[in-house]
């Protein structure tokens, strides 16, 4: 019950009830503070005030739209850039891939063409080897002839000295001349 008599006369306190007499009299808060906002009122009017606030307002609106237009605006230009970076990137990716790739190609063509100049190289070295040993093969075949002819001469001098008498000498000498003689006319 005791808060209901706190209550009570709190708003027994309050300034609507604390002004006593007619409405409108000067002596009312009420009705001073009524006309106050109301003048007040008048003025912003005459002033134009609401006009100007949303003049300002509509100002601060234009200044918005059009930072977010430009902000758009630069998302839009940084995805494109970012795109052409992407694209560029991925672009020299593929040409360094092309470029690994045609070294490897060369390489691998480099490698095929040395071992063929190598097979040939050792072909050329393998007929030069033959043919020395062929060359090695006819001097020895001379030298052993030679030889043999050097030995059969000195053999044929040595039986043909020993078989000859002054007699078979003139004998010899009479039949090389009449050899020679029917062979020349």
């Amino acid at each position: 019950m005791t808060r209901l008599t706190t209550v009570l006369f709190a708003l027994a306190a309050s300034p609507a009830f604390a002004a006593t007499g007619p409405f409108f009299s000067l002596r009312n808060t009420d009705f001073v503070v009524t006309i106050a906002f109301i003048v007040f009122v008048g003025v912003l009017i005459y002033f134009k005030v609401p006009g100007k606030v949303a003049e300002l307002l509509d100002k601060r609106s234009a200044t918005i739209k059009a930072e977010l237009e430009e902000a758009r605006a630069l998302r839009e230009e940084a995805k494109a850039l970012l795109a052409s970076y992407e694209r560029k990137q991925k672009e020299v990716k593929d040409q360094s891939d092309r470029i690994v790739a045609g070294a490897k190609a060369e390489a691998e063509a480099a490698a095929a063409q040395a071992r063929v100049d190598l097979d040939v190289s050792i072909a050329r070295r393998l007929a030069a080897a033959e043919d020395q040993i062929t060359a090695a093969e006819g001097a020895a075949l001379r030298a052993v002839r030679e030889q043999a002819i050097t030995v059969a001469v000195a053999a044929a001098t040595e039986v043909l000295a020993k078989q000859m008498t002054p007699e078979n000498t003139a004998s010899s000498i009479d039949a090389a001349i009449a050899q020679v003689e029917a062979k020349l006319h």
